[in-house]
């Protein structure tokens, strides 16, 4: 169990009125996740007013706002319902996480306008790095990615786009040519035909539609169709 001098608070405000426990972060946040026990959040017993006070909520006010005066009843609405206090730790930890994943999706999906190429991670990271990139560990990768890539276009040459391209695959390839789409991008749309044969719609990356249609190509002995659809930036 988690010191209490390292424990956080985990806070909820509801009927006019603040509720406060005392966690371990990054088991409560794990529980929040459904990835922990309780009792493994839980540093203490006790359900507080204001925690810095140490002063304690009434079980009067526990029984009218929460209908319980059940400890772990109560500890699991503020951990859910409530806010965690994070500790500079825990966000250094989150927050190159999320680096980590935003670099892989820019990898993954922009690329080199100079060459047509993917920039390898560690240059994205330094342009980030150059051009002053600030990631929030509170939101998702993708929704960053968009504002990332312009704020490095002054330190390196990069285009982010994804294109929706449609296929039609003869019958006899249609089974190992869904692993390469699957592989390379997203499967938006398929039409099986009534000759076997599949039409399909896959998202994919700017910076890996060459290697896509190289390895369909291949795979097929280039009898496929491909007409590019769509672009997003």
């Amino acid at each position: 169990m988690t010191n209490i001098e390292d424990a956080v608070i985990a806070r909820l405000k509801t009927h006019g009125q603040n509720f406060e426990i005392l966690v371990d972060c990054e088991k409560a946040i794990a529980y929040k996740q459904g990835n922990a026990e309780l009792s493994d959040a839980l540093v203490s017993d006790a359900i507080y007013k204001d925690t810095k006070k140490g002063e304690q909520a009434s079980e009067s006010d526990l029984k009218e706002i929460f209908g319980s005066e059940d400890v772990n009843q109560i500890s699991e609405k503020i951990i859910k319902d409530g806010e965690i206090q994070l500790t500079t730790e825990y966000r250094t930890k989150l927050r190159e996480s999320k680096k980590k994943e935003v670099i892989d999706l820019i990898v993954r999906n922009a690329m080199d306008p100079k060459t047509g190429l993917p920039h390898p991670p560690q240059r994205i990271e330094n342009a980030m790095n150059e051009a002053g990139i600030k990631i929030d560990e509170f939101k998702n990768a993708e929704s960053q990615i968009k504002d990332i890539v312009k704020g490095m276009t002054s330190v390196l040459p990069i285009s982010y786009e994804l294109k929706r391209v449609a296929f039609t695959v003869p019958a006899e390839f249609t089974g190992a040519s869904y692993a390469v789409f699957k592989r390379y991008g997203t499967i938006l749309k398929e039409d099986w035909q009534n000759d076997g044969s599949l039409v399909v719609q896959v998202e994919v990356p700017a910076g890996l539609q060459n290697k896509l249609f190289d390895d369909i190509n291949h795979l097929t002995q280039g009898r496929i169709e491909s007409q590019v659809i769509e672009k997003k930036e």
